[in-house]
């Protein structure tokens, strides 16, 4: 298939790029892009020059299977490709539509005029990945759309609709519908008025409050962004198109592009990029599988995550039952639906009109007979195994044929559920993380059962709700939680032979989370996890023997801040966590029945008791099948766990450690009289790729090829 299309329409030359479905910059297409160019400035007919993306986009950028490659770097790259537009001796003009990202606005800032569809979106997303945009973004935006914007663009890396956007010179014109004929009008009245190219290199940066934008900027980078240097990069190259001719600012730009390559943040965060892609590949169900038809759906339960997954469809505009047992328990979930639409619209984050059409999808019912005919019910009640079996003993009685019966449960046996109806096919886990409007992970967990069509049909739901949907298989807590499991171990070891609260949260807020797990767990609630320990116990009367300080804590009515007391103390209406005597106290106490004399601990053993656990059990997930790769877990704990992303995930930072440290690490960890040196004993898989200086990403790479 060509790359390429070239057309005359009367003096101009339309030159329409790229392949399905983005359109990226591949080697070839840069190329093609080039040669194309040539052939119009060569043709003596040729007066003006319309550049334009096939498949009703323009261009997202880089050809993400070139990423790390000879072909990412093989001539022409993409900056020498704008730059060879911008030197065109005939008018370009750029007609935008769908996207223009990254190396495809580049290569846009490159023309000389730009006409874009209103809904399309311009962005830099380089930041996210790390890096910084490498061919002339810094050094043209802020020559085209001022200091501001070009700043507030890059440091985001968030897409901007054209219509938000719609001033010269960065766009000229924006339009309803297709650009291109607009295009070739606005080239066509360029040569009718004789106009030259109008070189973004000719233009200066004027803005007289330059400087204060340049430090409210790296003051916010400094507040927010301690760990990664792509943002400050991306402030210096920004402010070199203030104070350097361009093509000193192009070779900077690219210097501290080529540099940021090569950091371990930028690594990380490449890792995680295709990870979450990759997610999506599962061995036995290709990819032509086919799907159900999901057009109305039905969601068991009207609390905190009952309704933020009801929120997830109507967000998609999928029409959703709300089905609660008593009219008061509905009113209160619908109403907590409303407020959060209200508090987006208050924001600015949707118009009044999208929460109207929101919620005007929504149908709030009071019996199971209601939801009949829905294509999908989630089930989203108390997580326990008898309320969670009874509900879908009704389910399998009153659901259509065909319809997928899925449940939110994020510990306990899917496969279990299934078996109390007809069609343990149908049945598929599908967790969402909470708030599930606002968290980005979903764990779609795979039964003995479970059709592959429903799979399929779960995992491309999955994208039309805008999540991450990474497969697991069935055990206690899948993958994220069953991994967590052994960090509320560690943690609670931590407090009791001397850690306080506060000093293991800020620890690992040091080493990248966004909150530590004391406060994690203030934030999520208490009473959860201690009513799934009463369940433990009551099937396993033996963990009872030894106290367990959460279990004091949760007696004292301390679960969080929805009481405003759990570890930390809170103030109504501030989340503001505050040391907590009562905690202290509680901790003093616990530590003497258990006879521990309190010592202090330094920050590396706190990071690595918590993150070597989870690697550890991790490895153990991994082995079983319960993920498919390792890169899997790396992206539930990165979208779902706050694991550092610029870390990679807790796998590849095992990888970049190294498995033969922290095989020896775990040893070490294993001589500490108040843990069990059981927990550390190395998981079979990781201590055989310790042994043969392998890592998870070459045993995701032998998976893959087997």
């Amino acid at each position: 298939m060509t790359l390429i299309d070239y057309c005359l329409e009367g003096p101009i030359a339309v030159i329409a790029f790229g392949d399905a479905p983005v359109n990226a910059l591949s080697h070839a297409t840069r190329e093609g892009i080039a040669a194309a160019l040539e052939r119009a400035v060569a043709d003596p007919a040729v007066r003006a020059i319309v550049l334009t993306g096939r498949n009703r986009t323009f261009c997202a950028g880089a050809d993400i299977r070139e990423f790390n490659t000879p072909a990412a770097t093989r001539h022409p790259i993409s900056g020498e490709v704008a730059r060879m537009i911008e030197s065109s001796p005939k008018p370009v003009v750029a007609a935008i539509t769908g996207s223009a990202l990254g190396g495809g606005l580049e290569l846009a800032l490159g023309c000389h005029y730009r006409v874009a569809a209103a809904d399309a979106l311009l962005g830099l997303p380089e930041i996210k990945l790390g890096i910084m945009p490498g061919a002339g973004g810094t050094q043209r935006l802020p020559r085209l759309a001022g200091l501001a914007t070009a700043l507030d663009m890059i440091l985001s890396g968030d897409p901007v609709a054209a219509r938000q956007l719609d001033r010269a010179p960065l766009l000229d014109r924006t339009v309803a519908g297709d650009p291109l004929p607009a295009a070739i009008e606005f080239a066509s009245a360029l040569i009718e008025r004789g106009e030259s190219p109008r070189r973004t290199r000719d233009l200066q940066v004027t803005d007289g409050n330059a400087a204060a934008l340049l430090q409210a900027a790296r003051a916010k980078v400094r507040k927010r962004s301690t760990h990664e240097p792509s943002p400050m990069h991306c402030i210096a190259a920004i402010e070199a198109a203030l104070e350097m001719p361009i093509a000193d600012g192009l070779a900077f730009e690219r210097s501290l592009f080529m540099e940021l390559v090569q950091t371990p943040q930028s690594k990380a965060l490449r890792h995680v990029f295709f990870a979450e892609r990759t997610a999506a590949r599962i061995a036995d169900v290709p990819s032509s599988t086919p799907t159900r038809a999901i057009a109305s759906a039905a969601v068991i339960g009207a609390g905190t995550m009952g309704g933020g997954i009801a929120m997830c469809f109507l967000n998609a505009g999928i029409p959703v039952a709300l089905l609660e047992m008593n009219a008061q328990a509905l009113d209160r979930g619908v109403a907590r639906i409303r407020e959060t639409y209200a508090s987006q619209v208050q924001r600015n984050r949707i118009s009044a009109a999208d929460a109207e059409r929101r919620l005007a999808l929504l149908t709030p019912v009071l019996s199971y007979e209601a939801i009949a005919n829905a294509d999908i019910v989630i089930e989203a009640v108390f997580e326990e195994i008898s309320v969670k079996e009874a509900v879908f003993a009704q389910l399998d009685r009153v659901m259509k044929p065909g319809a997928i019966l899925a449940t939110n449960t994020s510990t306990l046996d899917v496969d279990r559920i299934a078996r109390v109806t007809r069609r343990p096919h149908d049945v598929i886990g599908m967790h969402f993380f909470s708030p599930a409007n606002v968290m980005r992970l979903l764990e779609v967990v795979r039964g003995a059962a479970t059709a592959k069509d429903v799979l399929a049909t779960a995992m491309k739901l999955g994208r039309t709700l805008k999540k991450v949907a990474v497969v697991a298989g069935v055990c206690d807590g899948f993958i994220g939680n069953r991994m967590i499991a052994g960090v509320g171990r560690q943690t609670t070891l931590l407090i009791e032979e001397g850690a306080s609260p506060q000093q293991v949260d800020a620890t690992m807020e040091a080493f990248g989370y966004a909150m530590g797990p004391f406060r994690v767990g203030d934030l999520a609630g208490h009473d959860i996890g201690w009513a799934i320990r009463k369940g433990y116990y009551a099937e396993q009367p033996a963990l009872r023997e030894r106290p367990n300080i959460s279990d004091r804590l949760c007696e004292l009515g301390r679960f969080g801040q929805k009481t405003l007391a759990g570890w930390y103390d809170y103030k109504r209406g501030d989340r503001t966590p505050h040391p907590s005597a009562v905690t202290a106290e509680l901790l003093a106490a616990h530590r003497r029945q258990l006879g521990i004399e309190p010592r202090s601990m330094d920050e590396q053993e706190i990071i690595d008791r918590i993150v070597y656990a989870l690697i550890n059990e991790g490895a153990r997930i991994l082995e079983e099948g319960i993920a498919a790769r390792a890169s899997d877990i790396d992206v539930v704990y990165v979208t779902g766990y706050g694991f550092p992303a610029w870390r990679g995930g807790p796998m590849f930072h095992a990888d970049t450690v190294g498995l033969d440290r922290v095989v020896q690490r775990m040893g070490e960890l294993a001589r500490n009289p108040h843990d069990d040196a059981a927990f550390w004993t190395p998981a079979p898989l990781l201590a055989r790729l310790a042994a043969a200086g392998s890592s998870f990403q070459a045993f995701d790479r032998e998976q893959a090829t087997s």
